[in-house]
């Protein structure tokens, strides 16, 4: 019997016309399932980073309306299909439709919840396996006795160790490990995963393709063809936050189908829960591995899409494993042909037992490629657990509140900082003792009485019955990239030579150029990415480039992240919103001196992060110096720049930074925060620290004076206060600034709309210094100056009253609040 001809089953007569359209409707249900699941995918994807704040409800439904959309034909298809081998991949495709529903819980939970998604992932998955397995069992095993076969090896498991070796290389290459906790957890989803899929498919699928035809070839190609397809919806079911997890995916494991139908060829008389072992492991690392390597979290951050960033590495690592799963199908096809061939050549049956191989080839690639993939994990990848850390808020905060009695402001700069040194030290004394004592890594922290500890659930847990403990905040850390990403450059090479259209309608020139003043004498404080220093719009007013302390970066420049010795900006945020603030050409206030912290270098920062950057704001220190003891109050800002927010991802909670904002604001800083760009859903203005009393929060307008509508909207709702924010909007579309490597660019954002208002308290500061220090007066002068908001408004709570929810008191008038801040020198 030679491999081309059919053996039809006695009791389902298949004709070849038959056979035909059976193809046909295949391809048209493939093309469909194409349709359905990378749209959906898709759509999440782009609905999430645009409303983030999307209740978590919207996932859920949108993998049902794609579950109701592929079962509605498949489920028919299963049901009356005569053909058994397509009623097979019917009745697979439908399973895979089902597994997402199975998953659909997982969605309700908060995107950022990646240990519960886990635990539920694996729960689901295993009733999922469990079900299939009693599916199994009741069905009578496939007869295979008479007919041709052709397996590929006896190898199977080595095969599956040596595909899913290659596959993995990428990752451990350009990706880093979580928590050791996040590492167990997602193992074990991928795991279960891959017994859900082989499962599927040995229960399912192959024992149908293998029974019913001894066409080999054309049984390895529909076979892999129908079990990718299948990994494609299953994968797009899983519940990671945001989905781009999903994507990658459902671009790595399709491939893998060539693979699986590969190694199920059957050998035996009886196939049926016979190889799901070895395709278990290969799809179980090959899902696995994406998921212990990236942080689906980080996938999802806008700034990952700029070259260089976490995005573009996963996306090629994803790609890559694509290409591998593809190469080796391919070769495992060329393979059954030669061996086709072969046995047509010698006269011989496909029946036939394979010869054992003399040296075990497999077993040998499988442990090399192990163990080739071992030693670039730890020369060429990033080694260790990563992701996890605890932040400890403790229970006695200090009260600095008489400082704002203090005339002299260099004094109350100083008591401020002082008293929290003091109370820090002696509230936090036995905790520390014990950290040491156990060998637990920390940091202390003045500005909020805290402490950042190394730690996973069982010290979190330990500190969570401490008496001085009032609560312990998740503070994580973003995984290392392989290398540093490029610079982000702006598009322009010139200086603008007027000032752009966001300068003159605030009035900032008219303050220039009438009253004189550009903010000089007046300290700015910045906190963000980075800053190129050399940028020819920052270079002349960096303090660390001034004659006046001989040109030092000491006390001026602080990279919590990376250690840096010099003001750097891969991302390009901080040198656009300073930029904005004191640019020669693009600045609120040119004339205005500054100095910078890093703590968001890649876009999520942390508590401990954020703390580092506001304490040095207050009280800077040289580089390598200790906050606690080598810090400058005299050397501290005015005023700061915050174009930031710390939402529960980053593991602040409602009032985590509200007691460090609360000293800042009695030491007499000046603390502007962007409202953030989470609009234009009510509500939608609830990240610290735009939320807080202590904070001015600006939100963002356009060219024309319309509410971005990017904008956050009040009232704060999350802490319960129920307070009015934002206080005031300010340009924040389409603004031109400086940009790495001596570029410009326009940008938009409440980030751009905060500086303005930077800018102008430095232009009131510098023209009345009798209101240093005095943010309640320069509120006031702040809010009495706004020009009144004529644009539409949102259908939100508060929004059409004064203030309102959505603009504040107004837009920020620059000529006339310095006007107003003249005045009150008189």
């Amino acid at each position: 019997m030679n491999d081309t001809d059919d053996i039809k089953p006695d009791h389902h007569p298949v004709q070849a016309k038959d056979d035909c359209l059976s193809l046909v409707l295949t391809f048209l249900v493939w093309m469909w399932i194409i349709s359905v699941t990378t749209g959906q995918t898709t759509t999440e994807i782009f609905l999430s980073g645009l409303f983030p704040l999307a209740p978590s409800w919207v996932s859920a439904l949108s993998i049902l309306i794609q579950a109701v959309l592929l079962l509605l034909p498949l489920l028919v298809l299963a049901l009356l299909w005569r053909n058994l081998r397509y009623k097979a991949v019917f009745k697979t495709w439908a399973m895979a439709a089902v597994f997402g529903l199975v998953l659909l819980p997982v969605r309700l939970l908060l995107p950022y919840a990646a240990q519960a998604q886990a635990l539920l992932h694996t729960t689901l998955i295993l009733i999922y396996s469990a079900i299939l397995l009693l599916i199994g069992w009741r069905q009578r095993p496939q007869e295979l006795e008479g007919k041709s076969l052709l397996p590929l090896t006896r190898n199977r498991y080595s095969l599956a160790l040596l595909v899913a070796g290659l596959i993995a290389i990428p990752w451990i290459a350009w990706g880093a490990f979580g928590s050791l906790l996040d590492t167990i957890l997602q193992l074990l989803t991928g795991v279960s995963f891959g017994i859900a899929a082989s499962l599927t498919f040995e229960v399912l699928l192959f024992p149908k393709i293998h029974s019913t035809s001894t066409n080999t070839t054309r049984d390895f190609l529909l076979g892999g063809f129908a079990a990718g397809s299948a990994l494609l919806v299953m994968a797009s079911g899983m519940g990671f936050g945001y989905s781009v997890m999903q994507s990658l995916l459902m671009i790595s494991l399709p491939a893998l189908g060539w693979v699986m139908i590969g190694i199920s060829l059957p050998d035996r008389k009886s196939i049926a829960l016979k190889t799901w072992g070895p395709s278990s492991i290969l799809v179980g690392i090959s899902t696995a591995i994406p998921i212990l390597f990236i942080d689906a979290d980080e996938l999802a951050l806008i700034i990952s899409a700029t070259p260089g960033e976490i995005l573009g590495w996963a996306y090629k690592a994803a790609l890559s494993s694509m290409a591998i799963g593809w190469l080796i199908g391919i070769s495992m096809f060329l393979g059954i042909l030669v061996k086709i061939a072969r046995h047509k050549e010698m006269g011989t049956d496909l029946t036939d037992r394979p010869q054992r191989t003399a040296f075990p080839f497999l077993q040998i690639g499988a442990i090399t490629i192990w163990i080739l993939a071992a030693i670039l994990y730890f020369v060429v990848g990033q080694p260790g657990f990563y992701g996890e850390g605890l932040f400890v808020i403790l229970k006695d905060q200090a009260d600095v509140s008489s400082a704002e009695q203090i005339p002299d402001f260099l004094e109350r700069r100083h008591y401020v900082y002082s008293t929290l040194i003091t109370h820090a030290e002696t509230a936090q004394a036995d905790l520390r003792q014990t950290l040491d004592q156990f060998g637990i890594e920390y940091t202390s922290y003045y500005l909020v009485n805290g402490i950042q500890v190394q730690g996973g659930p069982i010290i979190r847990a330990w500190l969570s019955t401490r008496p001085e403990v009032d609560r312990v905040l998740s503070n994580p850390w973003m995984r290392p990239l392989p290398q540093s990403p490029p610079t982000t450059e702006g598009t322009m090479v010139d200086a603008p030579i007027e000032p752009a259209w966001n300068l003159v309608n605030i009035g900032a020139d008219r303050v220039w150029k009438e009253l004189g003043f550009t903010g000089q004498g007046i300290m700015i404080g910045q906190s963000d990415s980075g800053v190129q220093w050399t940028h020819p719009e920052l270079i002349n007013n960096y303090r660390g480039h001034t004659s006046e302390n001989g040109g030092t970066h000491d006390y001026n420049w602080f990279d919590p992240w990376y250690g840096t010795s010099e003001p750097v900006d891969i991302g390009g945020h901080g040198t656009h919103t300073l930029g904005t603030i004191a640019g020669a050409h693009t600045g609120v206030a040119p004339g205005a001196t500054w100095f910078a912290c890093v703590n968001l270098a890649r876009n999520l920062g942390n508590p401990a992060l954020y703390l580092d950057c506001m304490q040095f704001m207050l009280a800077p220190f040289p580089f390598g110096g200790d906050p606690f003891i080598d810090g400058d109050p005299a050397l501290g800002a005015h005023v700061i720049n915050n174009s930031w927010g710390c939402p529960d991802i980053e593991g602040c909670d409602p009032t985590s930074l509200e007691s460090g904002m609360r000293a800042l604001r009695a030491a007499g800083l000046f603390i502007v925060a962007s409202a953030g760009n989470d609009g234009p859903f009510c509500r939608s203005l609830n990240t610290p620290h735009a939320t807080y009393e202590e904070v001015f929060s600006v939100g963002a307008i356009d060219q024309f004076g319309s509410l971005a509508i990017f904008s956050s909207i009040g009232p704060v709702t999350k802490d319960g206060s129920n307070r009015t924010k934002p206080d005031i909007v300010a340009p924040g579309v389409n603004i031109l600034s400086s940009m790495p490597d001596d570029t410009y660019g326009y940008n938009s954002g409440t980030s751009m709309a905060g500086p303005h208002v930077v800018g102008v308290v430095a232009l009131m500061w510098s023209a009345n210094p009798a209101l240093i220090g005095d943010i309640d007066r320069t509120n006031e002068l702040l809010i009495e100056s706004t020009q009144p908001y004529t644009g539409m408004l949102p259908n939100c709570q508060g929004a059409q009253a004064n203030p309102s929810t959505a603009v504040g008191y107004g837009i920020v008038d620059a000529y006339r609040a310095v006007q107003l801040a003249i005045a009150q020198g008189k």
